[in-house]
């Protein structure tokens, strides 16, 4: 069975591959398509309204099942920040690099007891037929005070796990912890029903 995938992130469509594969679902994304589809604007307040925005509009757009997600990360000591503007929070979309730096200056005085913080993720599944599936997740650490690790994309060298950060694990070893595995397996619970 093919599902679209809303996302351009390779990290992403290769996480969600990793896990929605054994159920026989095929993921295709904008790199399979003829012509892009056109860009939704993420106005929404909660990961959740995010993730629903892009799944629907591809889901009418293509008359197939589509799937988004929308994650990011929430820092205790700025109140949640940045949340929903996570991939934006330096200003550039996308921006790893830059986002990882404002953090950082962000958190530069804040003690060790007071850097806790999420990663949360919402996964959302629009069927043609008007069936909507939607399924959270969050895991908990800190913020480092440098980066550590190459292996992860966004704040993976940022969040602490324990000792590590979830940028020096390995995929399996983030799949079982990290917010969007944890999504995802609420995710394959609920469509292993519809399919």
């Amino acid at each position: 069975m093919k599902f679209y995938i809303a996302t351009k992130n390779a990290h992403k469509i290769a996480e969600f591959d990793r896990i929605l594969s054994p159920l026989g679902i095929e993921l295709i994304s904008e790199n399979d398509l003829p012509k892009p589809l056109p860009d939704v604007d993420e106005t929404g307040t909660t990961f959740a309204e995010n993730a629903y925005q892009k799944a629907s509009v591809a889901c009418k757009l293509l008359g197939m099942p589509c799937i988004a997600d929308d994650s990011g990360i929430c820092v205790d000591a700025l109140g949640g920040a940045p949340g929903v503007y996570s991939a934006r929070y330096a200003g550039e979309h996308g921006n790893n690099e830059m986002n990882n730096q404002k953090l950082l200056r962000q958190m530069e005085n804040v003690p060790d007891e007071n850097r806790g913080a999420h990663f949360a993720c919402a996964v959302c599944c629009c069927f043609p037929d008007g069936r909507v599936l939607t399924a959270e997740g969050k895991c908990y650490g800190s913020i480092a005070r440098a980066p550590r690790g190459t292996n992860g994309f966004g704040y993976d060298p940022l969040f602490l796990y324990g000792d590590v950060t979830t940028a020096e694990m390995t995929n399996e070893q983030k799949d079982e912890i990290s917010h969007r595995g944890r999504a995802l397996r609420d995710f394959v619970e609920q469509i292993s029903k519809y399919i």
